[in-house]
């Protein structure tokens, strides 16, 4: 039975010991980093954790807050985060450089959801705009191209990737269509020789716009609905293209903006798959962005109870550690029980997208609930938390707790709201109990 050591150790099994890392107070970390056995990680996701960790803590944690008041990263970071490997591990390896084919020991195609997981985790403990203006935006920009782009596009397009020729941005939503993908009106319409399209229209939401040289545009080329959507690539340094950047609440490093499409002619080799058939492309984007979503909810929530017990033990009132008072350490355990078991069930889908893989059946209503879940427990976070810190919770730059309060919208509307994924995921598991003979 494996058991903790004087050393802080956890034995793995026979003549194994793994030191304990990372956060060591309780429910500082997932629960395989130094407590419990699992099923899913081996030596080359702990060797992979190791090195996400070690890169966040040397390269990123100590610059991400200025770069989120900034609101941009510099190039010079995101060139670093692309040269460590870590960045755009969904680029097939065909389109890789060279010197990129291994990553913390692990040769580039044997690694797994579990080591996306990890960088997921590991990436959502700094400010979430910064995570974006690293490599974010071109994560949903750029799966389009790999889904649908012919050869010759994706050769022209992905390698430049790491080396920050090429970005690209997702533009979907619009001031009248978000969760409504259907309803888009920004139009396409080919020129007389067949050469171009020219492109109106308005996006809004474009994560990473300012930096982007080219977006990945849903566009209306046919009829109302989902049967006249298209994709597009548009090099945003097209006459005709605006972009001004939206101030939200949160999330400054992203980049969020408007970007306005006025008569902007692109070329017509710059459509990814044929007319009118790209609704289903778009549709493959939303279960791995919204399990990325529910992850950062997670260890964002996980954070905030980690500062939030940090402070209970060191905070005296009364003559007295908060922590000793009953109501405080209650507010605590709730938070644990809610986090830790949100990310058992977030292991568990990954088992299930490792095995069958993002577009299976059966996933999507599951990643609908985990994210409003993550959505829920991250918002409850937050508020105790703060209520725990009391007025120091409410002051910018002394918790991450405040920073992920004002961070913490984006996640729970992005993606999909929990509204629309809640019906989504009624609507799913009905047909799945059809398909399996339920009669409701």
């Amino acid at each position: 039975i494996p058991e903790m050591t004087a050393k802080g150790s956890r034995q793995a099994g026979p003549g194994k010991e793994y030191k304990a890392t990372g956060v060591l107070a309780p429910w500082g970390e997932p629960a395989w980093f130094h407590a419990l056995e699992s099923p899913y990680y081996n030596d080359s996701h702990r060797r992979f954790q190791t090195y996400v960790r070690a890169f966040v803590d040397t390269h990123l944690l100590a610059y991400a807050q200025e770069w989120e008041a900034a609101g941009e990263a510099p190039l010079s970071a995101r060139l670093k985060f692309a040269k460590s490997g870590l960045a755009f591990l969904d680029v097939p390896k065909e389109y890789r450089p060279k010197e990129l084919m291994t990553i913390a020991g692990t040769p580039f195609d044997k690694l797994d959801v579990f080591h996306e997981l990890i960088l997921m985790d590991e990436m959502a403990r700094i400010p979430s705009g910064v995570p974006l203006a690293l490599a974010g935006a071109s994560n949903v920009g750029a799966p389009p191209i790999f889904a649908a782009g012919t050869e010759e596009q994706k050769r022209r397009w992905l390698p430049g990737l790491f080396t920050w020729e090429t970005s690209f941005c997702l533009a979907i939503t619009e001031p009248t269509a978000g969760s409504d993908v259907s309803a888009i009106r920004a139009t396409a319409e080919k020129t007389p020789d067949g050469r171009h399209y020219v492109v109106n229209g308005r996006k809004k939401w474009v994560t990473g716009a300012p930096w982007a040289t080219h977006m990945t545009t849903a566009v209306r080329m046919g009829e109302p609905g989902r049967s006249g959507i298209s994709l597009l690539v548009v090099p945003l340094n097209s006459a005709g293209v605006t972009i001004r950047k939206i101030h939200n609440s949160g999330h400054n490093a992203g980049g969020s903006s408007w970007v306005v499409l006025e008569d902007v002619k692109v070329p017509a080799d710059h459509l990814l798959g044929k007319e009118n058939e790209a609704f289903p492309i778009i549709m493959r984007n939303f279960n791995k962005e919204r399990f990325i979503l529910t992850v950062d909810c997670n260890r964002q929530a996980r954070i905030c109870l980690s500062e939030a017990l940090q402070h209970a033990h060191d905070r005296e009132t009364f003559g007295r550690p908060l922590a000793s008072n009953q109501i405080i350490r209650h507010k605590l355990t709730t938070l644990a029980r809610e986090v830790e078991g949100h990310w058992a069930w977030l292991e568990q889908i990954a088992y299930h997208v490792h095995i069958h893989g993002w577009q299976t059946k059966d996933v999507a209503s599951r990643i609908a609930l985990a994210k409003i879940q993550g959505g829920r427990i991250v918002e409850q976070a937050v508020r105790e938390s703060q209520q725990i810190h009391g007025g120091m919770g409410y002051e910018k730059g002394v918790t991450m707790t405040e920073q992920i309060s004002r961070d913490l919208r984006l996640k729970v509307i992005g993606g999909g709201s929990e509204e629309i994924l809640s019906d989504l995921a009624w609507r799913e598991e009905h047909k799945r109990a059809s398909d399996r003979g339920a009669k409701l």
